[in-house]
């Protein structure tokens, strides 16, 4: 099978029992970077001595087959340099493989910057959207985050400590000089530190410079209030198009918190013939 196996982003005291255990009986490893990994294995006082293979995003998609074959009879475990594999890392194009030839894939859990992050920032966790890195080039990272807008879900990017001020900056322009952000560096390391408040507001102490793995913590849009008025107009826009006037009344009211009752009752006297 194909193990997939977290390993610590900073502490090495993160790691898990049974990721030290499964390296001491590993022997195939895919590694991000074998020297990393060499290097870990050492770190945690590893003494075997698994054969590593390079898996990397340069190689990843023509290694994939001929890891999954080997993985049919001897245990393939996956690493990334920090965290879980697949996750704006290697290994999801050798699980898609795995998956399409019926080799099983497991998961040993552990650290995840991610939800280390968002746990961490102080934003709504109930919901939340990871976006990954944003683009290098402005342009591109100033419409991708047009397109989060009106995204009301908290939102978890990655981002290099040498694009944080210009992302920073481009978060201020697309989504408000006070859209709130928590800038989480160093996360289980000795110089952890988070640095909360409006986007713009954070400019300045990134462009002092900042060293570090980065996770960016977004504040999701704030709802938009909608009037009763308001939202007879959205139903009869619905109903217009051919909803009928009781799901135009229900997908309105489930999208805006408004009565479903009230909704009805004050659509109804201009509703089109036959939109019952």
């Amino acid at each position: 099978m194909i193990i997939l196996a977290a390993t610590p982003i900073g502490n090495l005291k993160d790691a898990s029992v049974r990721l030290i255990e499964t390296l001491e009986a590993a022997e195939l490893v895919a590694a991000e970077d074998t020297r990393v990994t060499a290097k870990l294995l050492r770190a945690l006082g590893v003494e075997n001595r698994p054969r590593l293979v390079a898996l990397h995003d340069h190689n990843e998609r023509e290694k994939a087959a001929e890891l999954v074959e080997l993985a049919r009879t001897t245990d393939l475990v996956v690493l990334s340099d920090a965290g879980m594999p697949t996750v704006s890392d290697p290994g999801f194009h050798l699980v898609q493989a795995a998956v399409a030839g019926g080799v099983d894939v497991t998961i040993i859990p552990g650290p995840s910057a991610v939800v280390s992050a968002l746990a961490i920032s102080g934003l709504p966790t109930d919901r939340f959207t990871f976006e990954g890195f944003l683009p290098r080039k402005q342009g591109e990272r100033l419409a991708a985050l047009a397109d989060l807008v009106r995204e009301r879900r908290t939102m978890v990017f990655f981002e290099s400590p040498n694009r944080l001020a210009a992302s920073l900056a481009d978060i201020a322009t697309a989504l408000g000089n006070d859209r709130y952000v928590a800038v989480c560096r160093e996360l289980t390391k000795l110089y952890e530190e988070v640095k909360r408040g409006g986007a713009a507001s954070l400019v300045p102490w990134a462009e002092a410079g900042v060293k570090g793995e980065i996770v960016l913590v977004v504040a999701g849009a704030a709802a938009l209030e909608v009037t009763l008025a308001t939202g007879v107009e959205q139903v009869l826009e619905l109903v217009a198009d051919g909803t009928r006037l009781k799901d135009a009344t229900a997908a309105i009211a489930d999208a805006t918190g408004l009565s479903k009752r009230d909704l009805y009752e004050a659509a109804l006297p201009s509703r089109p013939p036959r939109a019952r």
